[in-house]
């Protein structure tokens, strides 16, 4: 028995064997890979929920059995990690749980010993699930053979199960079936068994429509085949358990107002579940496309609160700020109430992770009186999971877009598309081009799911999707939505959050009912500038559920500095950027995935051989914004290099840098040492420096400058051409912060060093 942490992919089963690629972006789960790399000898376990449905799923939900996979590669880029995983062997779970102040999840597992196989038992087993397998590669339309390469190369029956089970088109439930079961001969009749189906499906589904196309018409084959049937149960005396069942499904599609040839091909189909065997291994297959397609919302319209002042009202009573986004929903419920014709608008929330994205999303289906339901297709790369799998394969089913629908249970739900500029496209497909026709109002009318077969209108979805960069957005998606970007909070916004939003529900749900235990406004300042770092407030939320439950536990009655630190431990964020001005040291902002940031730059010369050293995970643009920087100042301030080795540094090495806004304060800092004179440490700096001088645009200067007023920075030197952009930064940064517009270096250098 030993202990490991825990990685949980919801839409994703490893198996022993297989490898796999993935971006992460969740704080947990980086959490979780980076304790298993220093601590656990780069091993974690991962799982699946028991549910593929439920997005927030509890440890019950979690499977007593997982496997263990090993950190082949790790790669930390602005936040999001890149790993390669393979998978190692099965274990059984003991149990879940979490550590004190930690959020990652651990397990307590055992490894599990494979039962004793006897080899003719195996052999033959083996003979014919290989026999099996090529049969269904032959029968089924679009499936590789490149298995059967690696079956007839290995004899070994547990890996190769697991090969055959990672390669064919099984949906997460079913492969999280077949990862639970420990016995390879039990997993390879199984597969023999699904296989089977599947096959004699498809041959049953072919001959019959072969023979029924040849020789009768379409309402002369109904007619005769329910002839024929009746006969033959009058014969054998036999009263069918499905003639409740058909009659049922016949009422629920006399009562769907859908088009003419829709209706027909749902009535044939439930024809020829009326003429099956009950014995026959499509029943069930037919059975479940039947209960999917007659209960879908077809038109089932939930009526939508059409009152700008409740919908303003109920927006604003569940979120600060956000005033952009408030006033284009309540104007939208606004026009809708005068044109109910006109189509919903797709907005795209833009923003750093935990500034609200997701709960506004839910608000406004809550304000507007919808249905909620949440896709998330960060990492997604198989088109099938939005649009469903064809019939004709194994353990098909619908995409996420009717199963939310059907979830619902109604036709104009609020769809949140989660992480659009996650997506991967690859040899399964394009999901980006898939979601393109889902969201694109000339096309979702007859949206089409592969699974139902049939045209379902999407017109009266309201899509919102949310993304963390606008430039990894697919640009034609981008170009079908309205961007509205939600921009990392100052100390202030995060003050007035945490003390009107989030602490009367924290303190109500750990128990917290002492009226005299007050939260001063100093006492918030302090826990959001020691225990945080985040552009949003997913972490103060975590770091006050934390501190309440302590109090609780400790029946703490007075609460100021000192308590919070003896409760929470030392400060984890103390100004690790702050060090003594010295010459060839300057502040630069930049902006990431996670909001701006405030970073160092620091830059030495010793005697050498003209060497340019760059470290601190520097980029390509960054580096050649390095160069430009030097040839600038060889050219306009005659500074010389020449027998002198250069090292450039950014501090924080673990995050990437890149892009050309440092151009500024990389050149202050050559001048910094060349003139032999000090940068003070409240100033920082961005803009784009050409090789003439000229100061050039930047992006993300709200980002910035709030990142800059957060470190308590005084003075900061930006584009003058990026002044137009002022407009959206918060007037209280302003009034606190002296801004120096710039356009040529020449301007800085002046400032600082004449």
């Amino acid at each position: 028995m030993f202990n490991i942490p825990v990685i949980l992919l919801k839409n994703l089963v490893i198996l022993p064997n297989q490898e796999i690629k993935l971006e992460l972006n969740n704080v947990i789960s980086g959490k979780a890979i980076n304790d298993a790399s220093s601590n656990f000898k780069s091993e974690i376990l991962v799982v699946a929920p028991m549910d593929v449905l439920e997005e927030e799923p509890s440890v019950d939900d979690l499977p007593k059995v997982g496997v263990i996979a090993k950190i082949k590669n790790k790669i930390d880029n602005d936040g999001v990690i890149e790993i390669k995983l393979r998978g190692l062997k099965r274990v059984a779970v003991n149990k879940y749980y979490q550590e004190k102040n930690n959020d990652v999840l651990y397990s307590e597992v055992m490894y599990i010993d494979l039962p004793s196989l006897v080899e003719e038992e195996e052999n033959a087993i083996l003979k014919k699930l290989i026999d099996t397998l090529k049969k269904y590669i032959n029968i089924s339309k679009g499936i590789s053979n490149d298995i059967l390469n690696f079956v007839s190369n290995n004899k070994d029956l547990n890996k190769i199960t697991d090969a055959i089970t990672s390669f064919l088109p099984f949906n997460i439930s079913k492969k999280l079936e077949y990862m639970q079961e420990i016995n390879p001969i039990k997993r390879a009749k199984a597969l023999i068994k699904d296989m089977n189906e599947e096959i004699k499906g498809i041959e049953i589904d072919n001959e019959l429509e072969e023979k029924i196309d040849e020789s009768l018409q379409n309402d002369q084959r109904k007619f005769i085949l329910k002839e024929k049937m009746k006969v033959l149960k009058q014969e054998l005396g036999e009263d069918s358990w499905k003639k409740e069942e058909v009659l049922e499904y016949r009422k629920i599609l006399d009562k769907l107002k859908i088009d003419k040839k829709t209706k027909d091909h749902f009535s044939h189909e439930i024809d020829k579940y009326e003429i099956m065997s009950d014995d026959a291994l499509e029943v069930s297959v037919m059975h479940n496309y039947l209960d999917w397609v007659l209960h879908l919302p077809w038109n089932k319209t939930r009526k939508e609160n059409a009152n700008f002042d409740e919908v303003y009202k109920e927006l604003n009573k569940s979120h600060f700020g956000m005033d952009e986004i408030k006033t284009r929903i309540s104007e939208y419920v606004a026009i809708k109430n005068l044109n109910r014709n006109i189509q919903s608008p797709i907005i795209c929330l833009v923003g750093p992770p935990g500034v609200g994205k997701t709960t506004i999303a839910m608000s406004i289906a809550k304000a507007l009186n919808r249905d909620f339901y949440k896709i998330s297709v960060g990492g997604l790369n198989d088109s099938t999971e939005l649009v469903g799998s064809r019939r004709t394969y194994l353990a098909s089913a619908p995409g996420k877009i009717i199963q939310g629908l059907n979830k619902c249970g109604s036709n104009n739900p609020l769809m949140l598309i989660d992480e659009v500029d996650k997506m991967v496209k690859d040899y399964k497909g394009d999901p980006a081009s898939t979601l393109l026709e889902i969201l694109d109002p000339n096309q979702n009318k007859i949206f089409t799911d592969n699974y139902i077969e049939e045209p379902f209108d999407l017109s009266g979805v309201l899509f919102i999707l949310t993304a963390n960069n606008v430039s990894d957005i697919p640009k034609p998606i981008l170009d079908r939505v309205e961007l509205i970007e939600l921009h990392s909070y100052t100390v202030f916004e995060k003050k007035d959050i945490a003390k009107n939003y989030m602490l009367p529900n924290i303190l109500l749900d750990n128990m917290v009912y002492d009226n005299k235990l007050k939260f001063s406004d100093e006492l918030l300042y302090f826990i959001i500038n020691n225990y945080t770092e985040e552009s949003g407030v997913r972490d103060l939320e975590r770091v006050l559920s934390s501190l309440a439950r302590k109090i609780t536990i400790n029946n703490v009655k007075v609460l100021n500095e000192e308590r919070v630190v003896r409760l929470l431990g030392n400060p984890k964020y103390t100004s690790n950027l702050v060090m003594e001005e010295e010459n060839g040291v300057v502040n630069t902002l930049a902006v990431s995935n996670s909001g701006g940031t405030l970073s160092k730059v620091e830059v030495v010369t010793c005697k050498g051989n003209d060497k340019l050293t760059i470290t601190g995970n520097a980029g390509n643009i960054l580096k050649e914004s390095i160069s430009v920087v030097l040839t600038m100042l060889k050219l306009k301030y005659k500074y010389s290099f020449h027998n002198e080795d250069i090292h450039v540094h950014f501090l924080d090495a673990s995050s990437k840098k890149d892009g050309p806004s440092a151009g500024i304060a990389l050149s202050v800092a050559l001048c910094s040492l060349k003139e032999n004179k000090k940068v003070p440490s409240d100033v920082a700096f961005t803009g784009e420096v050409s090789l003439n001088g000229s100061i050039l645009k930047i992006g993300g200067l709200k980002e910035k400058l709030i990142a800059a007023y957060n470190k308590n920075i005084k003075v900061v030197y930006m584009p003058k051409s990026n002044s137009e952009d002022l407009e959206n930064v918060p007037k209280l940064i302003l009034d606190n912060m002296e801004v120096i517009l710039v356009s040529n270096f020449n301007e800085v250098y002046t400032k600082l060093f004449k």
